[in-house]
């Protein structure tokens, strides 16, 4: 092969490589997410409808933290920091969000579970992160999140050894949907008549 097309054969290979990694790029968000929904890495939690046969004697103390992004005008916080459930058991727990402005305001709750080990096992039934949430001006909500802390837990070295897990919650601005930012005319005749 001469030095040309070596040089040719090469440079096709890196521009291989680089429309590889760059499309690598685009799919590593997605993955990383169906990642840690199947493994609970990075404190990510899981969901099921049932709960389960067995409850166990070991307490697990579950505390709540909140917070905002930037620029998100709510104010958001636990009803209570703190409680105590057994391995199995269901618990509920409330947090409480307020639109201080003179508009409406759309947010979406991220979410983790601490320690990182506990997060395969921390599992919700119910939760207000699962779909947008809208308050009106004014409006002061209570939020709840039905979970348990599934007995495998005790069957994982490491997270076996937990007994104190944190469930925190971010509630980031998202913008209206359109039936919530259309403008609403209380005073306005009806013209059903």
């Amino acid at each position: 092969m001469t030095g040309e097309g070596r040089n040719r054969k090469t440079m096709l290979g890196l521009a291989g490589l680089g429309v590889f990694m760059l499309g690598m790029s685009f799919a590593a968000v997605p993955l990383y997410d169906l990642f840690c929904r199947v493994t609970g890495y990075g404190g990510t939690t899981s969901v099921s409808d049932t709960v389960p046969d067995v409850i166990l004697d070991r307490e697990v103390t579950v505390r709540f933290a909140a917070s905002v992004d930037r620029g998100m005008p709510w104010s958001f916080r636990p009803v209570e920091n703190s409680m105590k459930v057994r391995i199995g058991e269901t618990g509920l727990a409330f947090y409480e969000a307020t639109n201080p402005t003179d508009q409406p305001v759309a947010g979406t709750a991220s979410f983790n579970v601490t320690p990182f080990s506990a997060g395969g096992h921390f599992t919700k039934i119910a939760c207000f992160c699962f779909t947008e949430q809208v308050l009106q001006p004014g409006e002061t909500v209570k939020m709840p999140v039905t979970f348990y802390v599934d007995p495998s837990i005790m069957e994982d070295e490491e997270a076996a050894l937990v007994h104190t897990i944190t469930l925190s919650y971010t509630f980031h601005e998202t913008d209206l949907p359109e039936a919530a930012a259309a403008p609403q005319d209380v005073d306005a005749p009806d013209p059903a008549g």
